[in-house]
């Protein structure tokens, strides 16, 4: 039983014991006894006040055993509506207070992290994902509810607001965010994001659903990189399936197996890495870092080169297009960063 729950039973508690002294004490009193007596003899009693008696028992044995009766149930409610009423104070608002003071703080640490707007089924899965490969990122929703709903996904940072405002991307540091997801109801709120979002930072890539095909393109003039539609993305899916089963297939087993994650990533050789000059052979990559590499994109082009050749010379720039886990990801990471090992 919930606490807040606790403090309605309490308060129903209460008024049924109040309305059982009235009727108890006029009863006993007789007919000389004013319905402003029994209330007033009904509420020293509760409150254990100890005032003079205004309703006198002293001849009335079973009126004495009604009160003592009464008193004992008087003292049980009162005792499990301030017991309720503290856990409410203490464990309710206390916890909620201090956890989003916390969630806050943690969520300024935060640097090259991601965003994800909304809560509905494509958000989810997102959330799933970006749990399940270790990714830092907040979730921006403004019902409590949904939040409290996809909790159950696992533990994560998130700011309560309509991320259509300046202030509630602000929170959820839009101006240090590596990228934001927008998965909110409709084509015009993800727009209206992607305007607010570009603003706020225009170096962030931005991803956005697009429920009708016609509005992508008004999407990426806003400054969306990216216009997705889950409809088109479900339709393809439905045709590989038929087409490529065994292609399929693998990919369900990279995406959703559970002794191992694995996927597809990509890494960007940074400034002063050590693997800059090098041949790929030299580099012994897929010995440092257990990645399968697939493909290289060839530094300041969008050209693609597929199972690049071992004597292949890696350029700052360069993209890494590989499988592996969460694990060989940070490996790489560090590695084509600039660390030198």
């Amino acid at each position: 039983m919930d606490n807040r729950k606790r403090i309605h039973i309490s308060l129903v508690l209460f008024a049924a014991v109040f309305l059982i002294g009235v009727i108890g004490f006029k009863l006993f009193g007789g007919p000389e006894v004013s319905l402003l007596d029994c209330l007033y003899m009904t509420a020293i009693t509760i409150s254990t006040i100890g005032y003079g008696e205004v309703v006198d028992l002293s001849g009335n044995p079973a009126g004495r055993v009604f009160n003592i009766l009464f008193i004992i149930l008087s003292l049980g409610t009162i005792a499990f509506a301030v017991s309720s009423i503290t856990a409410f104070i203490v464990e309710g608002e206390l916890k909620n207070l201090l956890g989003r003071r916390r969630m806050e703080k943690d969520i300024a640490r935060l640097n090259d992290h991601y965003i994800v707007c909304g809560s509905d089924e494509t958000a989810q899965t997102v959330i799933r994902e970006l749990l399940q490969t270790q990714r830092d990122f907040v979730v921006v929703e403004p019902s409590k509810e949904k939040i409290e709903k996809i909790a159950s996904l696992g533990s994560f940072l998130y700011v309560l607001g309509d991320p259509a405002e300046d202030a509630v991307l602000q929170k959820a540091g839009v101006d240090r965010a590596k990228g934001i997801l927008l998965l909110l109801p409709t084509d015009e709120a993800n727009l209206f994001v992607t305007l607010t979002a570009r603003s706020l930072n225009p170096k962030t890539r931005i991803i956005a659903k697009g429920i009708d095909l016609k509005s992508h393109d008004k999407m990426k003039r806003a400054g969306a990189d990216s216009v997705v539609s889950p409809s088109f993305i479900g339709g393809m899916r439905m045709v590989s399936d038929m087409v490529r089963p065994a292609v399929v297939t693998f990919l369900d087993m990279m995406l959703y197996g559970k002794e191992r994650v694995l996927r597809v990533e990509e890494v960007e050789v940074g400034k002063g890495s050590a693997l800059i000059g090098k041949t790929i052979q030299e580099s012994a990559l897929r010995e440092r870092t257990k990645a399968l590499l697939v493909a290289v994109r060839t530094a300041g082009t969008k050209d693609y080169e597929f199972n690049p050749p071992s004597d292949r010379i890696i350029q700052e720039t360069d993209v890494f297009i590989f499988i592996g886990s969460p694990e060989t990801l940070k490996a790489f990471e560090k590695v084509a960063a600039g660390e030198r090992t």
